[in-house]
C-alpha cells in the first residue's frame, strides 16, 4: 500500500488557480488560502476596491504571484477577456473556482422577470460561459473545477425561490459536465454550504436586527448549532481542488453543518 502523501493535502503549490467573486464572502476566503497554499492567483470581482484589499492581504499571506482581472461576468467580452489574460500571463490554467454570484430575496408573488435575468445571468449563465472557455486549458493540465453552490439546491425555502432554482441548476450542471470530462481527467465538484457568515444577507436586504435573528436561528436548523465560517468552506474548496481529491468527480458536497441532512418533526 503507497504510503499517505500529506503534501497532497496541504499544498497547491504552483497551481494557477482563477477565482470569481474574490472581493469578498466565500472567493475572498478562499482567495487567501489559496495564497497561503501556494497557488498562482488570477482573481476576478466587480468590487475594485475591495478586490485590492483582497489582494494585499493574499501578498502579505504568501502569495507567490497574483493577477487581478477585474469585470463583471455578464458582460461576455468580459468573461472572454478574463480567461485570455489569466491564460497570457500564467501559459497554464489549473483550476477554476466559480464562485461569484447573488442573492435577492423574494419569491414567486414579487419577483420580476428583470431580476429573475439577474440572478440567472450571475449564477449560472456565467459559469457556463467562464468554464466553457476555461475547458480547453483544464484539459491541458488535466485540471480542476470548484462550483460554490449552496444547500438552497438541494432543500426548498420560501422567500428565495429563484436562488434556489439557479442553485439546484448548478448542482446539474456540476454533476453533468464532470460526466462529460472525466474521460479528459478535469475533475468537476461544487461545495453546497449551509449559512456562513458573510456579507450576502446584508446586501440582499437584512438589516443588522433581522440578521441577528437569522444567525441565532442556526442553532435550530443546523445540527451543529451554528452558522458556518467562510474559512470552513474555503478549505472544503481547496481540498476538492488539490490532487488529495484525485478520485473524487460529480460531487455536490455539503458544508452546512448538517442542515441538508435534516427533517421537519
Amino acid at each position: 500500500m503507497a504510503a499517505v502523501d500529506a503534501f497532497k493535502v496541504s499544498s497547491l503549490k504552483g497551481k494557477v488557480a482563477l477565482i470569481t467573486g474574490a472581493s469578498s464572502g466565500i472567493g475572498a476566503g478562499t482567495s487567501v488560502l489559496f495564497a497561503k497554499l501556494g497557488a498562482l492567483l488570477a482573481l476576478n470581482g466587480r468590487n475594485e476596491n475591495n478586490l485590492n484589499k483582497v489582494a494585499q492581504e493574499c501578498t502579505s499571506c504568501g502569495a507567490a504571484e497574483l493577477l487581478l482581472v477585474p469585470g463583471d461576468l455578464t458582460d461576455e467580452n468580459t468573461v472572454k477577456g478574463i480567461v485570455e489574460k489569466t491564460v497570457a500571463h500564467y501559459g497554464r490554467l489549473d483550476i477554476l473556482v466559480n464562485n461569484a454570484g447573488i442573492l435577492i430575496m423574494s419569491g414567486i408573488e414579487t419577483l420580476d422577470l428583470s431580476q429573475f435575468d439577474k440572478i440567472m445571468n450571475i449564477n449560472l449563465r456565467s459559469v457556463y460561459q467562464l468554464t466553457q472557455l476555461c475547458v480547453p486549458h483544464l484539459i491541458k493540465t488535466k485540471g480542476s473545477i470548484v462550483n460554490v453552490s449552496s444547500v438552497c439546491g438541494r432543500r426548498a425555502f420560501s422567500g428565495v425561490l429563484t436562488y434556489c432554482m439557479s442553485k439546484a441548476a448548478l448542482d446539474q450542471f456540476t454533476c453533468c459536465v464532470a460526466l462529460e470530462l472525466a474521460a479528459k481527467q478535469v475533475r468537476v465538484n461544487s461545495v453546497c454550504p449551509g449559512v456562513i457568515i458573510t456579507e450576502i444577507h446584508k446586501i440582499a436586504g437584512m438589516d443588522e436586527e433581522v440578521y441577528a435573528k437569522f444567525l441565532a436561528k442556526c442553532k435550530e436548523t443546523h445540527p451543529l448549532g451554528r452558522p458556518g465560517e467562510v474559512e470552513e468552506v474555503a478549505q472544503s474548496i481547496a481540498f476538492l481542488a488539490s490532487d488529495a481529491a484525485s478520485f473524487i468527480t460529480g460531487v455536490n458536497l455539503p458544508i452546512d453543518g448538517g442542515r441538508q441532512a435534516m427533517c421537519p418533526r
